[in-house]
């Protein structure tokens, strides 16, 4: 019996023996499985933490150049606006410099810049300015430059700007021969004193000189005459009243025409032909334009340097391009000189300009609103 016991109990130890051995072997496993999964997660955790760092430097370093990438292109933007903003400016103050037509303004407003203070004189002109507004429906002025070439710079940038067409005795002569039939058919040689304002000119190459001015008048006359669209046609004058060198060799020659209408009519009185028109008696009876050549020696050849055209050759001026000059005088306000046509006998289809004048001697372009 004790024996049986005895085999019973060790056999049980070794049970117990074997199932405590099967235990630590079982917990051995699952701590090694454990440590397994630390070490596994350990190393997915560095590995995730270097590919970060990684990653970061990179995104750090694509950031900072995104940063001064767009910094740079800020720094540019900003630099090319002030360099526009800059060239813009030099360019408006640089059209605004050669226009010698500017661009329209209120006339009350002009008249308050103008005529500040309460001087008899200023309220005189407010006045004048207050009756065009309210009675001849004139609401805005273009100045025009203030130099010797004033009143022919308003009248001919109205005739363009409006579209009116040769005069009718232009259309059947070629005026690029005027120059050469001068001399040559009426044998003036003294036309070679002939000086071109401001730049004085005299010799034998003048006749060069004048047919590059008629050219200049035939060839941009035509042109703007022949355009129907009034904003084009606008441009177009704009474009040509900046031109200094071109609008010179305009004036010159209206100038020259002028001269040879006056040859002209001095032939015709001296050879007792056909009837003149009474300005032109009325022109050549001034000591100082008996004759042609005192007439360009005295009045045309100062025109554009120190002196405008007077009253008499606006006359002429309207007679000769057949429109019909209206002027208003504001310094002859409330008197019968206030409003004046030059000239004053004038043919029913011929075109109507206006220029309104502070002194008579320097002209602008009044713009009528209904």
């Amino acid at each position: 019996m004790q024996r049986r016991h005895d085999r019973k109990a060790s056999k049980n130890r070794d049970q117990f023996t074997e199932q405590e051995k099967q235990s630590r072997i079982s917990h051995s496993k699952r701590s090694v499985g454990k440590h397994e999964a630390q070490s596994w997660t350990t190393a997915t955790k560095q590995s995730l933490c270097l590919v970060w760092q990684k990653v970061k430097v990179q995104l750090t370093l694509s950031m900072s150049f995104l940063a001064a990438i767009l910094w740079y292109c800020r720094r540019l933007y900003s630099f090319l606006a002030q360099l526009l903003k800059r060239w813009s400016n030099y360019l408006q103050r640089k059209l605004i410099r050669n226009l010698s037509v500017l661009t329209e303004v209120d006339l009350l407003g002009y008249s308050a810049r103008e005529w500040k203070g309460e001087t008899k004189q200023a309220k005189h002109m407010r006045e004048a300015y207050e009756e065009l507004f309210w009675s001849h429906h004139i609401k805005y002025v273009r100045q025009v430059r203030r130099d010797n070439y004033c009143v022919l710079r308003a009248v001919l940038f109205q005739i363009f700007s409006q579209g009116i067409p040769f005069p009718s005795w232009m259309k059947e002569r070629d005026i690029l021969k005027l120059p050469e039939k001068l001399l040559y058919s009426q044998g003036c040689n003294w036309i070679q004193q002939y000086s071109f304002g401001p730049e004085r000119y005299a010799g034998p190459n003048v006749f060069g000189k004048l047919r590059k001015c008629m050219e200049t008048l035939k060839t941009n006359w035509a042109e703007i005459s022949a355009t129907k669209d009034h904003e084009e046609r606008g441009n177009m004058c704009n474009t040509l009243f900046s031109d200094e060198s071109k609008e010179h060799k305009l004036y010159e020659a209206i100038k020259f025409i002028m001269l040879y209408e006056v040859v002209e009519a001095y032939e015709q009185i001296k050879n007792r032909e056909e009837p003149i028109h009474n300005l032109f008696s009325l022109l050549l009876a001034r000591d100082s334009s008996s004759d042609p050549l005192s007439f360009m020696m005295n009045h045309l050849n100062s025109i554009g340097d120190s002196i405008c055209l007077d009253q008499v050759e606006l006359f002429l001026l309207g007679y000769l391009l057949e429109v019909k000059i209206r002027v208003y005088r504001l310094h002859r306000f409330n008197t019968e000189e206030f409003q004046v046509s030059y000239p004053d006998e004038y043919r029913r289809e011929w075109n109507e300009i206006s220029l309104l004048t502070e002194d008579d001697r320097y002209y602008h372009i009044p713009l009528f609103r209904t």
